[in-house]
């Protein structure tokens, strides 16, 4: 069948010259190439105003993103042939990274394979397939990684807001292979297990790796507070790098008993303690038991998904920084972080600023950090780049 053409507006196609992937409604002509006319995962071949084409794209006229670039070559579709050299691609620069498979292996736009993550750990793969484009290439893709990987297991977790928004069905399933009773990963040298039916995201945050080595470096004989800890990636790590005493707070009891396993996984489990609650509440009750940490982590989820949540959102990471530098002693250190793409880096360093002076304290930022380089960026598209993480010493005279 010959592909269909997506005619752009008089120059929206500007964006795509200067290497963006993505294109919105309102820049597609739709009197010439209406969007209710598309199936949605269909690819097309997107022109210029003028009829230059410009490469192929898969459409969902139901997403406000109507269509992204998978290809700058108007005859080359991505399939299943495309789709092996461009996990190859991740692949190398994975290998070259990492000496052990844990890590993760696509990052959506960032490896130019738009709306797909896929974390590895090992022989178990968690995809996640986030628009409408990817999903009815679930078969050549499966095909494509048995190729490149090889994998012995292969979960979805299609439970992510991203589907919802593109009109797809939410599920979780192993889809191949049979899921080991523990799904083992290493990072910075300390093992832990992730839940990758029912925890978090695909189970595991590989894009702090990085950053929780720096912290590691820094924890040795001190006490640490590990606020939002989720299973343990930063607490766990502190302790294995000798921390005399970790606290890890989180509102799930499952992601606690997680804490409780991983800390057990490597031996420390007599340094490591939890509390359930909401954070802001415990960081509250630490405070009014006269508790004291030399280092404090606040890694908590996005305050800020959308524009209009920025306002409340910054409010409550300052909130947050404020009531954990409460904690601090006289000369302690804080690791602040964000995954809200619409904080940027410089808005959280004037958060941390803020939170120091309202604690009559003095700040000195030592570290920023960013997300690993298993997470690449697409430096045509700002959105890639959404983690920071702030090395923080608080002092006072």
């Amino acid at each position: 069948m010959t592909q269909r053409t997506l005619r752009l507006k008089k120059d929206a196609d500007r964006r795509l010259k200067h290497g963006h992937l993505w294109l919105y409604s309102n820049e597609v002509d739709i009197a010439v190439t209406p969007l209710k006319g598309f199936v949605p995962g269909e690819q097309v071949i997107v022109e210029a105003a003028n009829g230059r084409p410009m490469g192929v794209a898969y459409v969902n006229g139901q997403s406000l993103i109507c269509a992204r670039l998978v290809s700058r070559d108007p005859g080359m579709m991505l399939d299943r042939s495309l789709l092996v050299h461009r996990l190859k691609q991740a692949l190398s620069l994975r290998q070259r990274l990492f000496d052990k498979p844990f890590y993760r292996l696509v990052n959506g736009e960032g490896d130019l394979l738009p709306g797909l993550i896929v974390d590895r750990y090992d022989d178990v793969l968690v995809l996640q397939l986030n628009t409408a484009g990817m999903q009815v290439l679930l078969e050549p893709l499966l095909d494509a990684l048995d190729k490149v990987v090889s994998p012995g297991c292969v979960v979805l977790r299609n439970d992510t807001g991203g589907r919802r928004q593109e009109g797809l069905e939410l599920g979780v399933e192993v889809i191949k292979g049979k899921l080991p009773e523990q799904v083992l990963l290493e990072e910075n040298g300390v093992r832990f297990s992730a839940p990758v039916l029912d925890g978090q995201k695909t189970g595991w945050f590989y894009d702090h790796r990085s950053n929780r080595a720096w912290l590691n470096g820094l924890v040795a004989g001190r006490r640490v507070l590990d606020v939002f800890s989720y299973i343990g990636g930063w607490g766990v790590q502190a302790a294995a790098n000798g921390a005399r005493e970790v606290l890890c707070v989180d509102s799930s009891a499952r992601a606690l008993d997680q804490v409780a396993a991983n800390a057990t996984l490597n031996g420390v489990q007599a340094q490591v303690s939890v509390s359930q609650g909401d954070a802001f509440e415990v960081l509250a009750a630490l405070k009014a038991e006269g508790e004291e940490f030399d280092v404090i982590v606040v890694d908590p989820p996005a305050f800020i998904k959308k524009r209009k949540d920025i306002p409340a959102g910054e409010r409550a990471y300052s909130k947050l920084n404020r009531e954990a530098m409460r904690l601090l002693g006289r000369d302690g250190l804080l690791l602040s972080a964000s995954c809200s793409m619409h904080l940027s880096q410089e808005k959280l360093i004037d958060v941390v600023r803020g939170a120091s002076r309202h604690q009559d304290r003095h700040a000195q930022l030592l570290f920023q950090g960013y997300q690993g380089p298993d997470h690449p960026v697409h430096p045509a598209i700002p959105e890639t780049a959404y983690l920071k993480a702030l090395g923080v010493r608080v002092f006072r005279d």
